[in-house]
């Protein structure tokens, strides 16, 4: 579970002492402890289990990033209700009234939950950002360039490297339009459940169906898993091998700083090395000078 999450409902940033004390507090501890005192020891464990796991389900965010996105040190100890609803800012009050409203207590944004001023932490989310995805109870994707009767196909969210694994982590997802509408008015509670956009879906992404459905994690289909993400961008030019760690489950070091072309060369060093899967040598364009047998580029894919 991700270190710091938004309480929905104070609109608070939580650390995890602070979600111990909500959850001591909480009407749902004093009734684990009385089902604790009256059941047979050999079923503690999973109540506990059970009951921790239903309090502290969470809602993941994914987004493009924009201009003056709230980082940790703009929001700690202080609650979103009471900022600013310009900008990223009211962005993020969005989504924690979408998380809310759709019964959950707890909400995670990659903004302002994670201190990126730490080298350690975001080494630790970078290496966890799948798992977090995946554990999640539902993923809000916000679409800010798609108007509330327009389609997605075209939304700048799917040129963007790191909204890869926040569409193929989640086992459930919603997406939101420009004006926080339900993407075409589908109000199930979980879009890869529905055939017409999931059929969009495979249009924007190239994906098929089962993946993009019931995604494992893993090195089977490399050349594919390569080809997803080879027309998309991030900001810093390394973060494209960085955001393939958690699909191909890899846990690799995170080296700001190095070039994108030593990034993805260690990258399909290691799949090689692990799945001996050499259809990853299949590519086109110029050499990697990380070794001459790769790409130096993930275009090339």
């Amino acid at each position: 579970m991700p270190t710091r999450l938004l309480h929905t409902h104070t609109g608070v940033l939580c650390n995890r002492d602070a979600q111990r004390s909500h959850f001591m507090d909480s009407q749902q501890y004093s009734q684990l402890l009385s089902s604790c005192s009256r059941c047979a020891p050999h079923r503690r464990t999973k109540l506990i289990h059970t009951t921790i796991s239903g309090y502290f389900q969470f809602v993941t965010f994914s987004h493009r990033w924009g201009a003056g996105e709230p980082l940790l040190r703009d929001v700690e100890g202080r609650s979103i209700g009471d900022m600013s609803s310009e900008g990223g800012f009211g962005k993020l009050k969005a989504f924690c009234d979408r998380a809310r409203q759709q019964g959950y207590l707890w909400a995670w944004s990659d903004t302002c939950c994670i201190d990126k001023d730490s080298s350690a932490e975001l080494q630790e989310a970078i290496g966890s950002m799948f798992a977090w995805y995946r554990r999640s109870a539902l993923t809000i994707v916000y679409l800010h360039d798609v108007a509330n009767t327009g389609s997605f196909r075209n939304s700048e969210w799917f040129t963007r490297g790191w909204t890869l694994q926040e569409l193929l982590a989640p086992k459930t997802v919603l997406f939101y339009t420009q004006d926080w509408s339900l993407y075409k008015n589908h109000v199930g509670s979980n879009h890869k459940a529905n055939v017409n956009v999931i059929e969009e879906l495979k249009w924007a992404t190239g994906i098929e169906r089962r993946f993009l459905t019931e995604f494992s994690p893993g090195m089977d289909d490399a050349r594919s898993r390569l080809q997803w993400v080879s027309s998309r961008r991030t900001t810093r030019p390394e973060d494209i091998a960085y955001s393939l760690f958690g699909i191909f489950a890899l846990h690799l070091p995170v080296l700001y700083g190095e070039s994108a072309e030593n990034a993805l060369g260690r990258l399909l060093a290691e799949i090689i090395s692990l799945s001996g899967d050499t259809s990853i040598l299949d590519w086109v364009g110029e050499a990697s000078q990380f070794h001459s047998c790769f790409p130096a580029y993930i275009t090339s894919y």
